[in-house]
């Protein structure tokens, strides 16, 4: 059984190096250097004493057995999330962490866990599309408001819809992602913990900051050090990095993770065993993989920059000097990521056209993969949102997704100046 490594301190040591060598105890397996799978559904108990306290710990957190590690059933926890947590938990610099079944479900869970009927969330646009139609579409089914900012720098603009919220109800949540998805739009964190104070000290009742930090992942952003509640991860996309598995990752305090695997041992949405040895193998090489893709996404990105046919790019790196988003990007990212859009002149036509002419980029959803991916987001990952709240986040008809992967740059660039001759 894997150590538990929950309460221990990670030390001096950085998040590339957590990332490799917490969490996991070989001595506890036979001493191999690498955490085997636990392929089992069920444990069993030593004694019918061992079985009440094991459960008795787990769901009211009293007696003997508080704090050490045991299992129940693979649902309630199991060793390949006891080591994947521990490690993410202390990657984030947080308390605690909480694996799930893919990234939405991570999201879901936060919602259905911290919102009660007639609560409000304040989230910014753009976003991912499963999350704005989670808070836009299936959440109001349940009572829940929804207002929105739609510059997460803008101290003034972000107040002022915070009201809006209020104003529909008390509000449970504040919700950012930074980078945004898919235009790469900064929110800054350190104002999403400010207005949440200010909102306590109003009203009595402080609201959850949120921060999906997928785009960036947690070697080039670190929300939990700037005072956020829960920095959720998609793990399916740069902290696997293979595009073979899902999974979502959720870090913060020891009393919410704690709410949060409570109820997922009845909604059922855990990270199985195999999929947690997945992710914590891909965990180790995470950072270098990052590095090389934000090496090649600064490439990429000035050849789009600089091509005739195309109107805009929203890579971080352009970023002006001086601005408010500038100061942002400097204060809170140690990376620019190498997911950003581009948009070209024109619309769906033009830009069908150049994705059809493609050789070496693959046409597909999601981020993050040794791949280089691209999609047109308005027919794509952002379908099902209106089209102008698609607008309202800078999302046009022109507007492409680009993740960029670890193929040699120049393969990249050649690809797209052959593709954008179609347009």
């Amino acid at each position: 059984m894997a150590k538990d490594n929950s309460g221990d301190n990670p030390g001096p040591y950085r998040p590339e190096t957590l990332a490799v060598a917490f969490g996991f105890d070989p001595q506890t397996a036979m001493g191999a250097v690498k955490p085997p799978v636990y392929l089992t559904s069920t444990f069993i108990y030593p004694s019918a004493q061992h079985a009440k306290d094991v459960h008795r710990a787990f769901f009211d957190a009293e007696g003997p057995l508080v704090g050490i590690s045991n299992h129940i059933y693979s649902r309630l926890g199991h060793p390949g999330l006891d080591i994947l947590e521990t490690r993410l938990a202390a990657i984030d610099g947080a308390e605690a962490a909480a694996a799930f079944s893919s990234g939405m479900a991570a999201h879901s869970s936060i919602a259905l866990a911290f919102v009660r009927p007639g609560e409000s969330v304040l989230y910014g646009r753009p976003i991912y599309g499963g999350v704005d139609m989670l808070y836009s579409q299936v959440m109001p089914q349940f009572g829940l408001h929804f207002e929105n900012y739609l510059d997460g720098t803008d101290p003034e603009g972000v107040r002022k819809a915070a009201d809006a919220a209020l104003a529909k109800g008390p509000l449970a949540l504040i919700v950012a992602e930074t980078p945004a998805n898919p235009t790469a739009a900064i929110v800054d964190l350190d104002l999403m913990v400010a207005v949440a104070d200010e909102v306590g000290t109003r009203t009595g009742k402080r609201p959850l900051v949120v921060v999906d930090n997928t785009l960036l992942g947690p070697f080039a952003q670190r929300p939990i050090e700037h005072g956020v509640d829960l920095c959720m991860t998609s793990l399916t996309k740069y902290c696997a990095g293979h595009s073979d598995l899902l999974a979502g990752g959720i870090s913060g305090r020891t009393d919410l993770i704690h709410q949060l695997r409570t109820l997922r041992t009845t909604w059922g949405n855990h990270l199985d065993p195999f999929t947690s040895w997945l992710v914590v193998r891909s965990l180790e090489s995470a950072s270098v993989r990052i590095e090389r893709a934000m090496s090649n996404a600064r490439l990429v990105a000035e050849f789009l920059r600089d091509h005739p046919k195309v109107a805009g790019v929203t890579y971080l790196g352009f970023l002006p000097e001086g601005s408010r988003r500038r100061e942002v990007y400097d204060r809170q990212c140690k990376g620019a990521g190498s997911t950003f859009s581009f948009h070209l002149h024109g619309g769906e036509a033009e830009s069908f056209r150049m994705l059809d002419h493609l050789r070496l980029l693959k046409l597909a959803v999601s981020l993050g993969g040794s791949e280089t991916l691209i999609c047109h987001s308005a027919t794509t990952t952002h379908y099902a949102v209106p089209r102008e709240m698609r607008l309202a986040g800078g999302i046009t008809d022109g507007t492409m997704r680009l993740s960029v992967g670890l193929e040699h740059p120049d393969d990249l660039i050649a690809d797209l100046r052959q593709a954008l001759e179609a347009v």
